[in-house]
């Protein structure tokens, strides 16, 4: 068969099967003194193979990996793998679109791409202006992504981040913002606010049960964040969290 005529049995373009050539899913076939390639039965089951797995969407990659894999086998084998392989692609959607869902149900503006433990968490949150809350809902946001937290970390945070009075020692923070280094707001601040935190949650911020919060390069990047005054609250209050010493 001439190239025409094997991309008229299969299904496909002549377009296509040069380029499988290209690619390497279809080896070149002998050709005739004429010059034309010559295509046997072989190579008209080898592009139907490639045009079923291509329908089923997988890309090309794949469908060499397929072919490579599958020599020998029961088409039966191949299939049965092929099904699991789906389903599995299928459970990935699924979790990608709950999780979509959640940031959806967040409202206009609020979703972010976070995991859903923490988008609840951010949802128990009452509205604020504060500088110092938006930083903390931030430095949240590069531990989720980092796998450096995770939803125990966040149902101890719930009813912390519920409490509208853990928006008065943002405020307090907020204030620090333009103050020395010596003010002399700064260690009772850090006080109430190691005292406002549960001592479970402080247990899962210590370095060797919890998420590195105290790992030297993620310290030194959340405290420069700051302004030298309220840095040096957060620094008291990370040496709480991670050592079991005072504020």
């Amino acid at each position: 068969m001439r190239i025409g005529e094997i991309a008229a049995l299969v299904g496909l373009t002549t377009r296509a099967i040069r380029h499988y050539h290209h690619v390497g899913l279809l080896p070149e076939p002998e050709r005739r003194p004429n010059g034309y390639r010559a295509y046997g039965v072989r190579d008209a089951v080898l592009l139907a193979r490639v045009r079923r797995l291509t329908e089923l969407g997988l890309s090309l990659d794949e469908v060499r990996d397929v072919l490579a894999e599958d020599a020998g086998r029961d088409l039966a084998d191949v299939l049965e793998e092929l099904d699991a392989d789906l389903a599995r692609q299928q459970a990935e959607l699924a979790e990608r679109r709950r999780r979509l869902a959640v940031l959806l149900a967040a409202g206009p503006g609020e979703g972010e791409p976070v995991s859903p433990a923490l988008a609840a968490l951010f949802a128990q949150a009452p509205p604020t202006d504060s500088p110092s809350a938006a930083k903390d809902r931030e430095h949240l946001t590069l531990l989720d992504a980092t796998g450096a937290a995770g939803e125990e970390l966040y149902a101890l945070l719930g009813p912390l981040a519920a409490d509208p009075a853990v928006l008065a020692l943002y405020e307090r923070l907020d204030a620090l913002a333009d103050a020395p280094v010596d003010d002399p707001r700064i260690g009772p601040l850090a006080a109430e606010l190691v005292a406002a935190v549960p001592a479970e949650l402080i247990a899962a911020l210590r370095t060797d049960t919890g998420p590195p919060v105290a790992a030297e390069g993620f310290k030194e990047a959340l405290l420069a964040d700051y302004a030298p005054a309220q840095a040096r609250v957060v620094a008291l209050v990370m040496e709480a969290f991670t050592t079991g010493g005072p504020a």
